[in-house]
């Protein structure tokens, strides 16, 4: 009975810890304390934090009335291409290069894997006795 009331006890109280500063180690601790570690205190700023990006960086007559691009606009011309149904994927579908592209690397892909299997090969044999 009175053991029981003992762990009762304990498992009722709840233990705070947190990382001494000196140690660097854990300590025993407050709950008010182990919540809010240092450097990291839960205050309310007196005033708002301005806003970064609140006045427009050039003035609405100076853009004019046009948007300016560095480049001409290309997704047209790549949705059609894409867009295709001739049944060829999606990877090989602007022509020569992508195929030339496509085929070096399977081939780098299947040249890598036999020479990590040649590698485990050569690692799998018994050294010879010298």
């Amino acid at each position: 009975m009175i053991l029981s009331v003992v762990w009762l006890t304990i498992l009722s109280t709840k233990m705070y810890y947190k990382v001494s500063g000196v140690t660097g180690k854990l300590t025993g601790a407050t709950a008010a304390s182990a919540y809010s570690p240092q450097g990291l205190k839960g205050t309310v700023p007196s005033q708002a934090p301005p806003i970064i990006f609140a006045v427009p960086t050039k003035v609405v007559s100076e853009t004019g009335s046009v948007a300016h691009y560095m480049g001409i606009n290309k997704v047209p011309e790549l949705q059609m291409i894409f867009q295709k149904t001739d049944g060829a994927p999606v990877h090989l579908k602007r022509g020569v290069m992508d195929k030339m592209l496509y085929r070096t690397m399977m081939g780098l892909t299947i040249g890598g894997t036999l020479y990590c299997l040649m590698a485990l090969y050569i690692v799998a044999q018994p050294r010879k006795p010298q």
